[in-house]
């Protein structure tokens, strides 16, 4: 998941962004609504945390401009404003979910997997492609009950073919939601890790459709 975080205190910034990527996520940061809105206008995010404070304006202003202009990714808000009279401006712009600060982390992340997963159509947090099985709570994946230890990228790639399923995912949206902006892969890497995929999950769990992309299968269970 490649979530930005729009938030101008550095310190709560950092400490959020460090414990999401340690989750996994893939976080980018900017500090001022401006900043925010070429990144949207500009990247590809799952999802944006938005405060609502921001020194160049309020989140609710930015918010409500994306959305005239199309930009539909869920927005989660972050502010220390507990008035019903802010959480209803907020949702009025176009926000899908609302976080008062102090907060849990924990709880932020559950919430932004909430919404990545309803954006993808799926109601339950396990998502399941045959064999394979997608905890989205617990961050966690098994094949036919057994769990299956994946790197962080790995994770993330399967993440999201399991996501997108039956989708097909192509090589640029991995690229863009699945490594960092400083380390984009080339295509060989997106094949070394799919190839691995496949052997921890099975050969037929990941379909290479030519030209194309790649599309989740689910693997056959273990012998």
């Amino acid at each position: 998941m490649k979530v930005l975080l729009v938030e101008d205190d550095r310190a709560l910034a950092e400490g959020l962004a460090a414990a999401l990527s340690n989750a996994g996520l893939l976080v980018e940061v900017a500090e001022d609504g401006r900043s925010a809105d070429f990144l949207v206008s500009t990247e590809r995010y799952d999802v944006v945390i938005l405060d609502l404070g921001l020194p160049d304006g309020s989140g609710v202003q930015w918010l409500a401009g994306w959305r005239e202009r199309g930009i539909d990714l869920p927005v989660l808000i972050l502010t220390a404003r507990e008035r019903w009279s802010d959480k209803a401006a907020g949702f009025s712009a176009g926000a899908d979910d609302y976080v008062t600060k102090p907060f849990e982390t924990a709880e932020v992340l559950f919430r932004l997997r909430a919404l990545m997963r309803r954006a993808h159509g799926h109601a339950h947090p396990m998502i399941t492609v045959g064999e394979i099985a997608l905890d989205t709570h617990a961050g966690q994946v098994t094949r036919a009950g057994m769990p299956v230890a994946l790197t962080a990228q790995e994770f993330r790639l399967l993440s999201r073919l399991i996501h997108a399923a039956p989708r097909v995912v192509s090589r640029t949206e991995l690229s863009e939601h699945v490594y960092d902006g400083d380390q984009e892969p080339d295509s060989n890497v997106i094949d070394v890790q799919v190839s691995r995929l496949r052997r921890k999950l099975g050969g037929e769990s990941i379909e290479t459709v030519r030209g194309q992309g790649y599309r989740m299968n689910g693997g056959k269970a273990p012998t």
